[in-house]
């Protein structure tokens, strides 16, 4: 007996190795945790051994396992029932299916309990298409829960409508005062109509009820579950810590790196998970991110390839569709937006950001600053650019999270210091006909200047921001290569389209540079981890439009097959293909 076979070949097939080339393989074999050889189906299987599973490709695509690089995994987790209503398209079409969802909740919750929801969006509300003044507002929910606050999250989770129970429970009336960087909506009469947003979602945040430990886990779990069968191995979990002490479902999410290095102590955490702790809040300041720095250290866990805390994550201003994302020219119904800084005049918070970045970059961390727009954006990348030259690191990967309207200087300047920059294509396919109607259509167009970014030499990765979007890379490799609108079809900004080759980059070895972990993982290559993703189809030279249609039919994460669709076969047993 051949001790040193592969404990599993997966031959027959198109292997995307994602190197240099974006070579193709036919077929790679896999010991314990590692890729031990990738090259044709007559060299796999010489390689076999009488233990050895052999998995027939027939044609079928191999991809390095999927690297979603922006995803809030333990929110994602608590969006879902038990722990929340779906509020979201298609689920609800609209502001009366949301108050009927509450009005059910609510019959079953007791008297004073919270009826938490998630992802409601404006653009897909029938009220809302048939009048564009109406906007939802606190009655709509008053009449469906008047004995329980509400809190319902908008997809983008930078915004919050509240019913009159929760707005009363908060201490939120015409009197209070908006908190730095964020906004009370008010009407006519400055009452508050219920839609809090940015920094002012923390007043009701804060109330919400603290998910216990083993929610939290089985939360995690649970999503770490849905990923597998999406293909997805890897994951950037972007903000734990203090910075997010009144997190989307309420108690400190540092709590959440407790559940997450519980699962990777006991063996139960079957994803490599890169964490952005999160020093200050949105709204937070220079000294915030001095004392949450100093709370959190930097956390270890037992295995940095399965948790690893990365970076810090700071927020710079909100996004585009609500209008609070810093640009340089007006919105289409006027107002520029802010920075969601510290500071009382522009100037000031201008050069709180800066002084925040400067502090985590001194402190030794890799920057994951959150903005979007293209006032915002060059004050960020200046800030990276002033920290480093009072302390060079010459490889320090700071990157831009979303950056939806950066520009050519800043995108020469991000690549010349080999920043990069995250991007959500998911996003823009789904949001980029509103678009047209809040920044007009020709910077709708240039939102997510993808192509432009490639060029410039800017590492780009490609992320869902779920549970913004759903994590579905098939959707984003898509988008990136049609850029269309969910809701027409109608192309937005085409000049921006990648290949194939590039849309795929994005989702697996560029993240993985993102990660400081090019070396190991992120492609198809001999010592590298045995992380794959199996199609149910061949993918080269598929037409763009059905990649959606594309089926993950199974999954390897660090040389065990997690996943397998029972279409082919029955499941795999537990460690099925897995030396351990």
């Amino acid at each position: 007996m051949n001790d040193n076979a592969p404990s599993l070949i997966l031959t027959g097939g198109q292997v995307l190795t994602v190197d240099d080339d974006f070579g193709v393989a036919e077929g790679v074999a896999v010991r314990g945790r590692d890729i031990v050889a990738v090259g044709s189906d007559a060299e796999m299987r010489a390689m076999a051994g009488p233990g050895t599973r052999v998995v027939e490709l027939d044609g079928r695509t191999v991809l390095p396992g999927i690297n979603d690089s922006h995803l809030h995994g333990a929110a994602y987790g608590m969006t879902k029932p038990p722990f929340a209503l779906d509020v979201g398209h298609p689920s609800v079409g609209s502001i009366a299916d949301i108050a009927a969802a509450v009005e059910r909740a609510a019959g079953a919750a007791r008297p004073g309990e919270w009826i938490i929801g998630l992802g409601w969006d404006a653009g897909y509300l029938a009220e809302c298409l048939a009048d564009p003044d109406r906007f939802p507002h606190r009655r709509d929910l008053d009449a469906a829960a008047p004995r329980n606050p509400v809190c319902l999250t908008h997809f983008s989770s930078h915004l919050v409508w509240v019913n009159s129970a929760a707005l009363r429970l908060c201490g939120i009336d015409a009197a209070r005062v908006t908190p730095p960087g964020g906004v009370i909506d008010t009407d006519s009469a400055g009452e508050p109509t219920g839609i809090l947003r940015e920094a002012a979602q923390e007043l009701v945040q804060a109330e919400l009820p603290s998910p216990d430990a083993g929610q939290r886990r089985r939360a995690i779990q649970s999503v770490v579950r849905e990923l597998h069968s999406r293909g997805i191995t890897s994951y950037t979990e972007p903000g734990l810590g203090p910075g997010g002490a009144t997190s989307l479902f309420g108690g400190l999410s540092t709590d959440n790196w407790t559940a997450y290095a519980d699962l990777a102590a006991s063996g139960e955490l079957q994803s490599r998970v890169s964490v952005l702790l999160l020093p200050a809040p949105i709204g937070g300041s220079a000294d915030d991110v001095r004392k949450g720095l100093a709370e959190l250290r930097r956390p270890e866990s037992a295995d940095p390839r399965l948790l690893n805390a990365i970076g810090v994550k700071i927020f710079a201003d909100g996004v585009p569709p609500n209008r609070t994302a810093l640009m340089s020219e007006p919105y289409a119904d006027g107002g520029n937006g802010a920075l969601c800084v510290h500071g009382d005049t522009p100037g000031l918070r201008s050069d709180e950001l800066s002084e925040m970045i400067r502090v985590a970059h001194e402190a030794g961390f890799q920057l994951g600053v959150h903005v979007t727009g293209d006032l915002a954006i060059d004050t960020v990348v200046d800030a990276f650019l002033a920290a480093n030259a009072a302390v060079p690191r010459p490889d320090a990967r700071h990157y831009v999270i979303h950056g939806d309207f950066v520009g050519a200087a800043s995108l020469a300047r991000l690549a010349a210091h080999g920043y990069g920059v995250n991007m959500n294509p998911a996003i823009k396919w789904t949001i980029s006909d509103l678009m047209d109607e809040v920044v007009g259509p020709d910077r709708s167009a240039y939102q997510w200047p993808v192509r432009s970014a490639v060029e410039a030499g800017v590492t780009v990765c490609a992320s869902s921001d779920a549970p913004i979007t759903e994590p579905d890379w098939r959707q984003g490799v898509a988008a990136m290569m049609l850029r269309e609108s969910k809701a027409s079809g109608r192309p937005s900004g085409p000049e921006q389209c990648v290949s194939f080759a590039e849309a795929v980059r994005a989702y697996t070895i560029n993240p993985a540079r993102q990660d400081f972990a090019e070396d190991w993982k992120g492609s198809i290559k001999v010592g590298k981890v045995a992380d794959l993703c199996v199609l149910d189809r061949p993918l080269l030279d598929l037409d763009p439009h059905v990649i959606t249609d594309v089926e993950v039919d199974l999954t390897v994460f660090d040389g065990c097959v997690v996943h397998e669709r029972s279409l082919r076969r029955p499941p795999a047993a537990t460690g099925e293909g897995c030396s351990r």
